[in-house]
């Protein structure tokens, strides 16, 4: 998650959660938290202006601020990074907030693994089905072979025949 997207959940400004983050920083290694680089955050905000435009219904992400340079790139935040900033920011709102995060993750994770299981039985099936296919090739041409070999006996029958006739 961006930091402009957990600063507005938790309800404070991104200037204070970065600062907050900053004052922190041994909490957040790279793999908790780190900048996007410039083309990655043109990508989101291009993304994010796409969804804006085929719908205005659904918030997708807050309005990225259109003022960023490569100083003031946004930090991104893993699931870890999520679960640190509880000890971070401490006000009752970003505390219920965090716990919410974190269920969301959970579920967000039990959806993954029911699709994972999904995608197994798809596999499985897509081998059945290949199966099937070359079973269902060798029945189709079983014909065709036997049709084939009647007319070269046939042939075989109605060649010119050399030699004594009696």
């Amino acid at each position: 998650m961006l930091d402009s997207d957990l600063a507005s959940l938790y309800e404070v400004e991104t200037r204070v959660l970065n600062q907050a983050v900053k004052r922190n920083i041994a909490r957040f290694p790279n793999d908790f938290m780190f900048q996007l680089k410039f083309d990655e955050y043109e990508n989101i905000e291009r993304q994010v202006n796409a969804l804006e435009r085929l719908s205005s219904q659904f918030v997708m992400m807050n309005k990225l601020p259109s003022n960023r340079t490569d100083k003031y790139l946004p930090f991104a935040f893993t699931e870890q990074g999520i679960a640190m900033l509880s000890g971070v920011l401490r006000s009752d709102k970003a505390i219920k907030m965090n716990i919410a995060i974190m269920r969301a993750f959970v579920e967000v994770r039990k959806i993954l693994l029911q699709h994972t299981d999904l995608r197994e039985q798809l596999n499985a099936i897509k081998e059945r089905l290949g199966e099937h296919d070359t079973q269902l090739n060798h029945i189709y041409d079983s014909p065709e072979n036997l049709l084939n070999e009647k007319a070269a006996q046939l042939n075989w029958e109605k060649r010119q025949r050399i030699g004594f006739k009696t």
